[in-house]
């Protein structure tokens, strides 16, 4: 079985938590029993979370050897040019070593979205964007500190797609079985 889950905003990818106070977790969604993420979404990222009971299907799914892309609509703070998304197709230099190049497109006019909750900031000073990134590794917060890397602070982050994998429409908390 192979599920797609909208995840929410500021919702865990497990089912458990047990920090106190409790976190919002994949069990308030009536998700099917035996099914475990194939693969993680930040807390505070949205977006398409894929769920499976197939232990190598979530191999094939998740592990780096396999390079599956997974694409991202992130809002940044700033104004990107030619030269920030260049950096970030040729490959950011982090902590952890240099990414691998990726697909970086500034999104004109931005996505329609749902609204998130609670908002992203607005600071009527400091502009924002939208761009749409595709990696094909998997590294913690790899899309907020390449964002961060090239001087662009991500202020939300959507993923749409993994693999042939799809959000589609959608919305946060819904999920279908593929």
């Amino acid at each position: 079985m192979l599920i797609a889950f909208n995840k929410p905003f500021n919702v865990l990818c497990q089912f458990t938590d047990r920090s106190e106070p409790p976190r919002r977790t994949l069990a308030e969604f009536g998700l099917p029993p035996d099914v475990y993420a194939a693969g993680r979404l930040d807390y505070d990222s949205e977006g398409l979370l894929l769920l499976t009971d197939d232990g190598d299907l979530a191999h094939r799914l998740t592990d780096p050897r396999h390079k599956q892309p997974k694409t991202y609509w992130v809002q940044v703070e700033g104004s990107p040019d030619e030269s920030h998304l260049a950096a970030l197709r040729s490959g950011v230099d982090l902590n952890d070593g240099r990414t691998l190049p990726t697909n970086a497109t500034l999104i004109e006019p931005p996505p329609s979205l749902w609204p998130r909750d609670p908002p992203v900031r607005f600071r009527k000073t400091v502009p924002d964007a939208w761009i749409e990134l595709t990696i094909s590794e998997g590294r913690n917060r790899q899309v907020r500190r390449m964002t961060a890397a090239v001087g662009l602070p991500t202020l939300r982050l959507v993923r749409i797609s993994m693999g042939a994998h799809t959000l589609d429409d959608l919305q946060p908390g819904q999920w279908k079985t593929l």
